[in-house]
């Protein structure tokens, strides 16, 4: 079978010029706004894992505060319960010196001394269930800012998703419309999660 004489110069040209039609009928098919919802749906993909990394965190963060919260709670109602075994020990002391009267003056005097020292141990009691009342209400409201913050920005994972979804069914569809619904969710997303950021801890 004879073969037919190509020249590698003419090979090469005819190639060249096959790619170029077809790149140019790709183009004429495909919007150049493709282009662009590519690029904008990997921002906004970006933009929904940092989102969702810092939903999870803040949502730990205030977990761990509530945890804190309730554990300072216990200890508080353990120095509450002490000072009221205290305050007993304080009154059962007080009445038996009453009752001892002046028949025993050493009982009497150690009794009130008691009694006295019940007191004092009070006041030091009463000190740290305060200082705790108040561990637990920070704790508290740390807890409710790392939520509020967790809630931005899980709201703003679910606009981000929406907005993927959206140019995703754009790039399929080469509907123009849908893409810019797209984006404008993504930019309430974005809002929501600059807030997040900007609200204090």
């Amino acid at each position: 079978m004879p073969e037919e004489g190509l020249e590698t110069p003419e090979l090469k040209e005819q190639i060249e010029q096959g790619v170029e039609r077809a790149l140019e009928e790709h183009e004429r098919e495909t919007p150049r706004w493709t282009k662009y919802l590519s690029l904008s749906t990997a921002i906004i993909a970006v933009f929904a894992a940092v989102a969702s990394l810092e939903s999870g965190a803040n949502a730990n963060d205030a977990i761990l505060e509530k945890n804190e919260a309730v554990l300072n709670q216990s200890k508080t109602s353990d120095q509450w319960a002490y000072y009221q075994a205290k305050s007993v020990k304080a009154a059962i002391a007080a009445g038996q010196a009453e009752l001892a009267g002046e028949a025993k003056p050493e009982a009497v005097a150690r009794l009130r001394e008691s009694a006295e020292r019940y007191k004092k141990d009070q006041e030091e009691i009463e000190r740290k269930a305060r200082e705790l009342e108040e561990k637990v209400k920070e704790s508290g409201e740390r807890a409710e800012k790392f939520l509020e913050r967790h809630h931005r920005f899980a709201l703003s994972v679910t606009l981000f998703q929406i907005a993927i979804a959206m140019c995703a069914i754009a790039a399929l569809t080469r509907q123009k419309a849908l893409w810019l619904a797209g984006l404008l969710a993504s930019g309430v997303g974005i809002a929501l999660f600059m807030r997040g950021f900007l609200a204090a801890v």
